[in-house]
């Protein structure tokens, strides 16, 4: 048998219990509170944390200059 992640308990099997792989809907619940009050975080690398967006080789932005011949929209 599983052993449910927010309790302790044992875990019924898949076949025998909708909210597998927790104990009851309860648990699953605290589990998804848990989520969405930012308690977990997935870990992210280094270039998805926003490090090194300063680099050299990052395109540069374009201003309105680098289009000739495009009129101004704005009103």
């Amino acid at each position: 048998m599983s052993i449910c992640p927010i309790c302790g308990s044992e875990v019924a099997p898949r076949s025998a219990n909708k909210a597998f792989p927790f104990c009851t809907a309860r648990c699953k619940s605290i589990d998804l509170g848990k989520w969405l009050n930012e308690e977990y975080r997935v870990p992210a690398t280094p270039d998805e944390a926003g490090e090194g967006d300063e680099s050299e080789d990052a395109p540069a932005v374009a201003s309105e200059g680098d289009f000739p011949g495009k009129p101004d929209m704005r009103h």
